[in-house]
């Protein structure tokens, strides 16, 4: 495949928004794991820009380096060789700078907190007044639909509200980015189309950066304004495709031709991949 093709067009659907300064600039951005035997090669050489509002889906086979992409920009893992910036600075120094939210595969809620408190914690971990942190997340489990369930504890919640408590919690810093990695994919099919409808409101509401890993074709093209194609590892970037769909959806247009077009792609630049 030539450059030309592995680029995603410039031009904006008339359905699609404008969206507006580079919050992520990756460029020729490798990852390799030393082993006795052989290096692993997570990464090779991936450029990628993502701006303010889009939202951005990595999707590839187990292996691909989806994930490690993820934890490159959140500072989670360090490059081998490239550059990355977020919102103009390194990594590090954005994390530093709680430019960004982070909801990881597991919910990770302390079980002896409430889910109240669970969503206070980073809060009052950074410094912010108790009765600061407790209204903080009070909003935020509002935005998520828990506003109920302050008081209950992890335990006696669905996944799929543990996983609202988690969005709730990476939501508490205001980021304008959130990266969420394949935070939906242990949960059953009706559970995770909720959240996804859910989400998809949650980014027209609030117009934030999101960043998000999954393995689902269904669930990238419901979700993404870019999808963002990987090759089995080492992990390279096959083809970055822009959504032609509307901007507002709902679950009913997983049942239109336009929907069915755009997973074919997908499907199709997955097999290219593997080849």
């Amino acid at each position: 495949m030539n450059a030309p093709e592995m680029l995603a067009s410039t031009a904006t659907p008339a359905n699609q928004p404008v969206f507006g300064r580079p919050v992520v600039q990756i460029q020729q951005a490798s990852v390799v794991y030393p082993a006795p035997d052989a290096p692993v090669r997570a990464l090779h050489e991936v450029d990628l820009e993502i701006r303010q509002g889009e939202f951005i889906s990595l999707i590839g086979p187990s292996g691909c380096g989806k994930t490690t992409l993820l934890r490159v920009i959140a500072d989670l893992e360090s490059i081998t060789s490239g550059t990355v910036r977020v919102n103009g600075l390194s990594p590090h120094d954005a994390r530093l700078a709680r430019a960004y939210g982070y909801v990881f595969q597991a919910a990770a809620l302390l079980p002896w907190r409430t889910v109240l408190s669970n969503v206070m914690l980073p809060l009052e971990l950074q410094g912010t007044p108790p009765e600061v942190a407790r209204e903080i997340a009070r909003t935020q489990l509002a935005r998520v639909g828990l506003a109920q369930f302050e008081q209950k504890y992890p335990w006696q919640l669905s996944g799929g509200m543990q996983q609202r408590v988690s969005i709730a919690r990476a939501l508490g810093f205001e980021p304008k980015l959130l990266m969420m990695d394949e935070p939906f994919g242990a949960l059953d099919e009706i559970t995770r189309d909720d959240l996804n409808a859910q989400l998809q409101q949650l980014w027209q509401r609030e117009q934030r950066t999101v960043v998000f890993v999954t393995h689902s074709i269904a669930e990238a093209v419901y979700l993404s304004t870019r999808i963002v194609v990987m090759s089995p590892r080492p992990g390279r970037i096959v083809k970055v495709i822009d959504s032609p769909l509307p901007a507002e959806r709902t679950l009913a247009l997983r049942d239109t031709p336009a929907f069915m077009a755009l997973a074919h792609e997908v499907r199709e630049a997955l097999a290219d991949g593997h080849h």
